[in-house]
């Protein structure tokens, strides 16, 4: 090894060479994930916050209803107002703005293909700020989705570029924050991209189950087993149980969440991996998803458990209308059949993103006798998954795209009496709301005739007189429900509600910043609202989550008496006008 002195008289070219070699061979390993074939870069990014430690109140992939979660929810302490930076060179290719979602959202390009978003944001600075309100002035919109060219709002590594927040769907301040492929829109494990959340932890794994396939589809009526586990510091074992006595075709599951360092919720692990007799069955790994794939996560569970238990079981068989690309190491789709009387080893590893290890396992005798048998499920018709399916009778017409079903799907049709007077048409009850569904379907009901002077103010709602939407056309009330369930015709015909909040008819608001209000509508949902003073339209502001309205005063409103007019409405058309004098 060279003396200090005779390295120190390196040229500085090689110096700077062998100090690069040096730190690049320091870097910490574990970021980047043994399940991925892709290489993605490192040292690129920065933290989005200045927060330290970084802690996290939601991983990436981790569970939610009816999808995956797309980034990662970084904490800010239960407040709002923390500056977010650029985490990477580049310019703002998206200005986003939303009455739930993300709220305020920011997109950024980096020259190295991949897209940074930032989610729930308060405000923006000042720069994008300015943009932002002269496009909504422009639209005539409070809500936008504007793409800017590459050359208006250039940013830099570690520019302040907004502060953090807690608009839109956040059920509380946080930052939500993705790295995504800039040219497939894939959203991507942040944490194998660099952005370092301290963790040591190993995840915990509570319970095990084991579904008796039987060679069926998996649905509400396969029968299944309840293990529990017990552990600690990544070693699991099922509680009081040695050997399950197995037979004929099975498949597994598990419930495991993650923690890191800190100030940690209940997270999502990264990889969950299932052996027998030491080779891999299945794998599935969250190392990127695509957002058209997002709904899949009710296959990818035991979906009837989630809606019935409020338990998130994840599955170790893949269903054959899954399209999830986070599998792999398949074996018969993870469906393991125990006949050959032999003893069998299985065994769990689940892992997080940082590399962190957790095991469960248990032996399995193939036992003849172990039989437990499918009940039997209604008399219906056979819907393929992998096809176009259609039912058709003289009161309505339902009809599920290919891509719709996960599995093979005994469908099951009921009529049922109109259920009110304010009912249009009798209840139509489809399969059942176990069912997971990828995409909507259509339905088709037909109308009373009672219906005919109502037909512009005609939806579907469900038993639980949710909107599903529609409009009539040709005798028929026509909508595209998510889920399935049991629905019926009905009517909106009652305008939205105003309330003001701060604000009355001559009132002074010289003292005041703002003017609020709280807006709702009692069926088909809110479509719009707009603000006018003196005839002229100005921003209006809205957060979904507490139905608030409200409108900041700025240079257009002088010193002076002014008018103002206030119009919302509904998606059936029916208005709500608000209409004052005040004075600033």
């Amino acid at each position: 090894m060279l003396p200090l002195k005779n390295i120190l008289d390196l040229p500085k070219s090689l110096l700077a060479y062998l100090t690069a070699l040096f730190l690049l061979l320091c870097l910490p390993t574990k970021a980047q994930q043994v399940f991925s074939g892709n290489v993605y870069p490192l040292t690129d990014f920065r933290q989005p916050l200045d927060i330290v430690p970084p802690a996290l109140a939601g991983s990436f992939g981790e569970l939610r209803a009816n999808h995956f979660h797309s980034g990662i929810d970084f904490r800010t302490n239960q407040r709002i107002g923390y500056p977010v930076y650029a985490t990477a060179d580049g310019y703002i290719s998206r200005l986003r703005v939303q009455n739930s979602g993300f709220g305020l959202a920011l997109y950024i390009v980096h020259p190295n293909g991949f897209t940074s978003v930032y989610g729930h944001l308060s405000r923006f600075s000042p720069k994008i700020a300015q943009q932002v309100k002269a496009i909504q002035y422009k639209n005539k919109s409070y809500e936008i989705d504007e793409f800017p060219n590459a050359d208006l709002l250039p940013v830099r590594k570690g520019e302040i570029i907004a502060y953090s927040g807690n608009t839109g769907s956040s059920g509380g301040p946080h930052l939500h924050f993705e790295l995504r492929d800039s040219k497939t829109e894939a959203t991507i494990n942040p944490q194998l991209l660099g952005i370092e959340i301290p963790d040591n932890i190993p995840p915990v794994i509570y319970s095990m189950y084991v579904y008796r396939l039987n060679g069926k589809p998996f649905n509400e009526f396969t029968p299944k087993q309840y293990f529990q586990v017990v552990g600690a510091n990544g070693k699991y074992d099922l509680n009081k149980v040695t050997t399950i006595h197995l037979s004929g075709e099975v498949g597994f599951g598990i419930i495991t969440t993650d923690k890191h360092n800190g100030l940690s919720g209940l997270n999502g692990v990264y990889s969950i991996q299932l052996e027998l007799d030491g080779a891999l069955v299945y794998t599935s790994a969250l190392e990127r998803f695509s957002f058209e794939n997002s709904k899949a996560i009710n296959s990818h569970i035991d979906y009837p458990a989630f809606l019935n238990l409020k338990k998130s079981i994840q599955k170790s068989f893949v269903d054959p209308g899954n399209p999830l690309q986070i599998y792999s190491n398949l074996v018969n789709n993870g469906r393991i059949t125990f006949n050959d009387g032999k003893l069998h080893e299985i065994k769990y590893i689940v892992t997080d993103s940082k590399g962190n290890k957790s095991t469960l396992q248990f032996k399995v005798l193939a036992d003849p006798k172990a039989v437990i048998n499918t009940p039997a499920s209604p008399e219906g018709i056979q819907f393929p998954y992998n096809k176009t399916n259609e039912y058709n009778s003289d009161e309505v017409k339902i009809i599920l795209p290919k891509g719709t079903l996960y599995n093979d799907l005994n469908f099951i049709y009921k009529k049922l009496p109109k259920p009110t007077s304010n009912a249009f048409s009798a209840i139509h009850q489809v399969q059942n709301s176990q069912t997971p569904l990828h995409t909507g379907f259509e339905i088709w009901i037909k109308a009373d005739s009672s219906l005919s002077k109502y037909q512009n103010k005609a939806l579907i709602v469900n038993t639980n007189r949710s909107s599903q939407g529609g409009y009539f056309e040709n005798g028929y009330v026509k909508a595209t429900p998510r889920s399935f369930g049991s629905f019926f015709i009905a009517i909106d015909t009652v305008a939205p509600s105003i309330v003001p909040v701060n604000i009355a008819p001559g009132k002074n608001m010289s003292e005041l910043s703002k003017m609020s209000f709280r807006i709702s509508d009692n069926l088909s949902g809110i479509k719009s609202f707009n603000g006018y003073i003196d005839g002229k339209w100005i921003l209006m502001e809205f957060d979904t989550k507490t139905a608030s309205l409200w409108h900041t005063f700025d240079e257009r409103t002088t010193p002076g008496k002014h008018s103002f007019e206030l119009l919302v409405e509904d998606m059936k058309g029916n208005t709500k006008r608000y209409a004052i004098e005040f004075t600033r």
